[in-house]
């Protein structure tokens, strides 16, 4: 009997050294054809074949010289910047914040814009977006995805806005009408996911597949990162951790009447502000006084137990059912608190409960959110774009 013959197995090859030469030329910069033939294992032929046809397909461009050998110098290639772009969006109920990056992940387009004033969703991202892709010279056209952090729920099954709280005119058909306005893929994704893969990015949670961050601002919230994967839920509110029924807080009956949830009552931003004055370290804001409560040393001390006892219950509750390695406290008071409130944390929930998890601050300092809708939108680009090599 002969052998079952596989068709386009050369074909598929070439794409898997194509892609393979893409990341490397990402991930170290600058590369000539020998080197890139070194570390893919390709013979030189091969190697300057792969190259030609990147070359020829838009993807790679040369960028320079390498001196120093016998005979001409080498030419240096990289990956062609311009050959596709991302837009990141972050949007609250007070302002959007869009940014613009290339393929090789450069942000090089920001616009912040106020959405306080209008009715308008979709004018509000097109605008952002456009203004965006304007300010890196990109044109719209070439932006081959848009990712959109929201707070609430996004429906796992259609993509959509299924319940946002502080984004009331947010809505079913609303990610349509976007798609349909820029001409090109739109997604929304929860705003503490976003954050949870800026964190594996280049945060507390690098190398780490699984993990939970906590998200402490002006509401709680919870991401999942199980196998490296975001996990949403069935119907997307996996993390919603504001409604976690806690003892010693009344448990609101129907959500939908906005109805503060009890968790959220307990350890969000109004909670924490209460629970510093009532320690001497009133502020305007939550990140403030706890802040103000770790500078003054030994006396902050009592108002940081409280408040890690209360985050505890959650995120006690969390772990002793997904057992994670890592817990990430995120969002202002998480940033704020650091390494003080974290290790609190890490004791209380090892006080209650059978798991021990480590428990950290955030490694992000600067808008995880948009990094993360950054991140999300260039994985699928490169897998798009990379993996369409080969004609």
């Amino acid at each position: 009997m002969s052998a079952t013959r596989l068709p386009g197995t050369p074909r598929l090859l070439r794409a898997l050294n194509d892609r393979a030469a893409l990341e490397l030329l990402l991930e170290r910069g600058p590369l000539t054809r020998a080197r890139l033939g070194e570390l893919t294992g390709l013979s030189k032929v091969t190697a300057s074949q792969l190259v030609e046809r990147l070359e020829e397909r838009g993807l790679v461009t040369r960028v320079g010289e390498q001196a120093g050998g016998r005979g001409p110098n080498a030419q240096l290639y990289a990956v062609r910047p311009g050959s596709a772009y991302v837009v990141g969006v972050d949007v609250d109920a007070e302002r959007v914040v869009a940014a613009c990056a290339d393929i090789t992940g450069a942000v090089i387009g920001r616009v912040e814009q106020s959405t306080k004033d209008t009715d308008d969703p979709v004018g509000v991202v097109h605008n952002a977006v456009v203004e965006a892709a304007s300010s890196a010279s990109a044109e719209l056209s070439s932006v081959r995805r848009v990712v959109l952090g929201t707070p609430g729920l996004v429906d796992p099954g259609t993509g959509d806005i299924t319940f946002a709280f502080n984004l009331p005119r947010w809505h079913r058909g609303l990610l349509a009408a976007l798609r349909e306005d820029l001409h090109t893929p739109v997604v929304f994704e929860n705003d503490v996911n976003l954050a949870a893969v800026a964190e594996a990015q280049s945060g507390a949670a690098q190398g780490v597949s699984d993990f939970v961050l906590v998200w402490v601002g002006a509401g709680v919230g919870l991401a999942i990162m199980l196998g490296g994967r975001l996990h949403h839920g069935s119907s997307g509110a996996a993390g919603e951790i504001g409604y976690l029924p806690v003892p010693g807080v009344p448990i609101p009956r129907d959500v939908s009447k906005r109805a503060k949830p009890a968790f959220q009552q307990l350890a969000g931003a109004d909670a924490v502000r209460a629970v510093a004055a009532e320690h001497g370290f009133a502020a305007a804001c939550a990140a403030d006084a706890v802040r103000a409560a770790i500078a003054a040393g030994t006396t902050g001390g009592p108002m940081l137990d409280e408040l890690a006892r209360r985050l505890a219950l959650g995120v006690a509750s969390t772990c002793v059912v997904l057992d994670p390695p890592l817990v990430v406290l995120a969002g202002d008071v998480g940033q704020a608190g650091g390494a003080a409130l974290a290790e609190r944390v890490q004791h209380e929930v090892a006080a209650i409960t059978l798991v021990r998890p480590r428990v950290v601050a955030t490694g992000l300092t600067e808008e995880p959110i948009l990094r993360g809708a950054l991140r999300t939108a260039l994985d699928a680009v490169r897998d798009e774009v990379f993996g369409s090599t080969v004609g």
